[in-house]
């Protein structure tokens, strides 16, 4: 097994996209926005990939990825809520290992996407919230009054991995293309429609511009996307799920992560199998 081949491909597969230079850009693209949050990705790939691999988990399953990715977005999700510390530090090495185990039994049962990331990263904010009383890194959103295209389609893209910078949202989207043309359109399109979605229920335009209605569409589109003309219709229906999940999830006060995506897509793909 080639390691590095396997880390690269476990960070395209944060998209769906088993490609070692669609893995490359993806982790070219979080470094240009934050070195901290590249090494974060980094450390729970590898810390997902090698604990995959003392417990012997299927070789061909690790060295295409699935085992890395679910510990590279904890990773990176602890250290963009918490910042770096010996505390999140410790946290990033044992909840990139929980995740390979969480997804190594979830996938029996379903398709677990990036639920391994989110229970556990969900577990861990609340134990460093309300156990060791740590505060969120805070972010501030300028008032914004006008829709911005450019904006909110390439911060979709940056946000499915906490980077909210247009030139790492362009990148995201030139590693899925090179792997899958028809993931990266409609990728795209979701990012759009799910902006657009916000707009109709108010939410705030520097929310809206800033990606949050986008990167769970996004990542709807791309796990549903292929040739089929169906695919189109499927790919709306989970689009306008996401949205509507995310903004549930902000009104009571939570933090979405991918939830929205994980739950929109479940429900999408069981009524898929019902009307086959």
């Amino acid at each position: 097994m080639n390691y590095f081949q396997s880390i690269l491909r476990s960070l395209g597969q944060v998209m769906f996209q088993n490609n070692v230079y669609t893995g490359l850009i993806f982790l070219i693209g979080i470094f240009y926005n934050s070195l901290i949050l590249g090494f974060a990705a980094l450390l729970g790939t590898i810390v997902s990939i090698s604990t995959a691999q003392i417990l012997n988990y299927s070789k061909d399953e690790i060295q295409d990825g699935l085992y890395g990715f679910n510990g590279a977005l904890t990773g990176i999700a602890l250290w963009y809520f918490f910042g770096f510390s010996i505390p999140t530090f410790v946290a990033l090495i044992i909840s990139a290992a929980l995740t390979t185990v969480l997804n190594y039994y979830l996938k029996k049962i379903i398709p677990p996407f990036t639920f391994p990331f989110i229970i556990i990263t969900w577990l861990m904010m609340i134990f460093f919230l309300f156990v060791l009383d740590f505060s969120l890194v805070s972010s501030s959103f300028p008032k914004e009054n006008t829709l911005q295209l450019l904006s909110f389609s390439t911060n979709s893209f940056g946000q499915i991995m906490f980077q909210e910078n247009k030139i790492t949202g362009v990148l995201f989207l030139f590693g899925i293309l090179i792997n899958s043309r028809i993931s990266a359109i409609y990728g795209v399109y979701a990012a759009i429609l799910g902006s657009l979605i916000g707009l109709i229920f108010k939410e705030p335009i520097s929310i809206i511009n800033a990606g949050f209605m986008g990167y769970n569409a996004i990542l709807c589109a791309i796990a549903l996307a292929d040739k089929k003309r169906e695919s189109f219709i499927w790919i709306s229906i989970s689009t306008f799920l996401s949205v509507i999940l995310t903004i549930g999830f902000s009104d009571i006060g939570a933090i979405a992560l991918t939830a929205p995506f994980v739950l929109s897509t479940w429900i999408v793909l069981k009524f898929k199998t019902y009307f086959k």
